[in-house]
């Protein structure tokens, strides 16, 4: 696995939330003989025995039974430790979720169907805001209960926590929220993990502007997923074949900045070629 990622002219690999823990030896072993480094671990990662599939909300940092919390808090844990590990500066992690009924699909179903600027559209977001914003706090305080337990593991082993933006709008953090999120949890392990086609949808669906958003988090932001989105949420395509403006972005990319292409395994070697040239492109080649 980690020799065809070489093979396609990438220094380094990001390890997912899809990562079996029967991989482990063969991905260690191609560590330690410099095969490949590893740019960043997805939680959970490894995954725990007995899931094989991508599950990175298998267990929510802002559960509110106990069970499933110190479950969050254990593969996190074992993440951190894998990260360092493997060398690896930074584990991308998902925040959590409010429990409430689901509207991002339904807005997506909508806007496909060139609803958007009805009515009906527009009450849907307002009661999504209203219901998302009355029964957040305890989600929020759950999630920074359980940064602020794998804290000090990370802090002591080197390891940033990327708080990754996510595409729906029940997930946290909310847009709102980023700001009071990093002073509330104040260290320099604690950063942002910007995913372009999480952003976009959410602009997509009328929820934020892309470039402003990555620009009020430019004093956080550690690094990239990095894909394009055909309207109006069709995601991990290449970039330059959606509706990412990528050139809008560049104000904020930095050489210091991770950047992992998160693209669909449908592409060809050929689409993801392009991609990748799309966006040196436009961002330079650091």
């Amino acid at each position: 696995m980690l020799r065809e990622v070489r093979d396609l002219g990438f220094e380094y690999a990001e390890l997912s939330h899809g990562t079996r823990i029967s991989l482990l030896p063969g991905i260690i072993e191609a560590v330690e003989a410099g095969e490949m480094k590893i740019s960043t671990l997805h939680n959970f990662c490894p995954l725990p025995i007995g899931v094989n599939h991508s599950a990175p909300n298998l267990y929510l940092l802002s559960a509110e039974k106990s069970a499933e919390w110190e479950n969050a808090y254990r593969y996190t844990s074992k993440t951190i430790e894998m990260a360092a590990r493997l060398k690896a500066p930074l584990v991308v992690l998902h925040y959590g979720r409010i429990e409430m009924k689901e509207y991002t699909d339904k807005l997506l179903e909508m806007i496909m169907r060139g609803e958007k600027e009805t009515a009906k559209y527009e009450k849907l977001c307002e009661e999504v805001i209203k219901k998302r914003e009355a029964a957040k706090e305890r989600y929020i305080e759950r999630a920074n209960d359980m940064i602020r337990r794998v804290l000090p593991q990370a802090e002591e082993l080197g390891i940033k926590l990327g708080i990754e933006n996510r595409e729906a709008l029940e997930e946290l953090p909310l847009e709102e929220d980023y700001g009071l999120l990093f002073k509330q949890l104040k260290s320099p392990a604690v950063v942002y993990w910007h995913d372009t086609g999480h952003a976009q949808i959410k602009e997509n669906l009328g929820f934020l502007n892309h470039a402003f958003h990555l620009e009020s988090r430019r004093d956080n932001l550690a690094g990239f997923h990095i894909h394009d989105v055909q309207f109006p949420g069709k995601d991990h395509c290449a970039p330059g074949t959606g509706t990412i403006d990528f050139a809008a972005l560049k104000p904020m990319v930095k050489p210091h900045h991770i950047k992992v292409f998160e693209f669909s395994p449908s592409l060809t070697v050929e689409q993801l070629k392009s991609g990748v040239a799309h966006v040196k492109n436009l961002w330079g080649e650091d």
